[in-house]
């Protein structure tokens, strides 16, 4: 989920309409939360909120229905990040008899007169790309025909065949030999196609995911300890130094722990505090530095390069932050 969040830049969150089983899934514990926060985290800047079985008996199209749900996940939504005006968009349909999916079902929704999804889809505005920037693309996964193949994500920069990048953290030169952008082969692919390449000079077992394909001339940092403004959402207990969990950035997740807590940041104000906390709780935003316990990965501050400096903090299958990494110390 999380692996090809990172990938998207459009997310469709579908929703049951069916009377019980929204609530069961936008409680506290439920997956629409999860799933929406982690999207918002992964770069994802568009949202579509698709209300599915509106055919169901318990609903038969009911506009309350429909209003109720969107007035209910309105206000999470704006808390993880989307603006509600420009980012969101909701759309009621019925995946079993097909209406407003491709068409627009007037007859059985008269009530709604915007676009069907795949019309909603087709009129989305295209992304901004760092074309121009440095080469980056985190490796999401490897596998071994007739050479190494690595797949991922173009996140700035253009890729040649016969260019020589360099396969970092662990500095390797690597020489493109083919590109695949869709399962199509290609000569050259650019920031945002999703890509498959075949690279000389390295083997499968010496690539994880998570590893980054840089330009020579411009590598990206990789960081053992960094420094991380997080906002925790959901902890039973307070939160001190010494506290782990798994770090989920761009295509890596690692274990790490929290070294110090540097100050706690007032929501209103945007004021640091000037004494450091000793405890950090539950919708408390604050600066922290991490560590890495299993090596080093390969990161950017957020200021430079948000697809790679934003980041999800787990504990037993539920994520306990989110966060940005401000600056990198070793």
């Amino acid at each position: 989920m999380i692996g090809g969040a990172s990938q998207a830049d459009v997310a469709v969150l579908v929703i049951s309409a069916r009377k019980g089983e929204f609530e069961t899934g936008f409680e506290r514990g439920g997956q629409t939360r999860e799933h929406a926060m982690l999207v918002k985290t992964a770069g994802v800047r568009h949202l579509i909120v698709v209300v599915n079985k509106m055919d169901d008996p318990t609903v038969e199209w009911d506009e309350t229905r429909f209003n109720d749900i969107r007035d209910k996940l309105t206000p999470y939504l704006k808390k993880c990040g989307f603006n509600p005006k420009s980012d969101i968009f909701y759309i009621p349909v019925s995946g079993l008899t097909g209406y407003n999916l491709k068409d627009c079902a007037q007859e059985v929704c008269p009530w709604y007169d915007g676009p069907s999804l795949i019309q909603y889809l087709d009129s989305l505005p295209p992304v901004s790309r760092m074309s121009e920037g440095p080469i980056r693309l985190p490796i999401v996964d490897r596998y071994k025909d007739m050479g190494t193949i690595v797949l991922g994500k173009v996140e700035s920069g253009s890729i040649s065949k016969g260019q020589i990048l360099t396969l970092m953290p662990n500095k390797c030169a690597v020489e493109i030999m083919q590109l695949w952008s869709d399962d199509d082969e290609t000569e050259q692919v650019f920031p945002g196609e999703n890509v498959k390449l075949k690279l000389k000079n390295v083997e499968e077992e010496d690539v994880s995911p998570g590893f980054i394909l840089c330009s020579p001339d411009n590598l990206c940092h990789t960081a053992k300890v960094f420094d991380a403004q997080i906002v925790i959402l959901e902890h039973k207990s307070i939160i001190c130094a010494g506290y782990s969990a798994v770090m989920h950035v761009h295509t890596s997740a690692e274990e790490v722990t929290l070294k110090a807590l540097i100050c706690l940041i007032d929501k209103k104000t945007n004021e640091k505090s000037k004494t450091r906390p000793r405890f950090v709780k539950q919708d408390q935003i604050a600066i922290v530095r991490l560590e890495v316990l299993g090596g080093i990965i390969c990161v950017e501050p957020f200021k430079d390069f948000p697809q790679m400096g934003r980041f999800t903090l787990r504990d037993e299958g539920k994520t306990i932050a989110i966060g940005k990494i401000l600056k990198v110390v070793a």
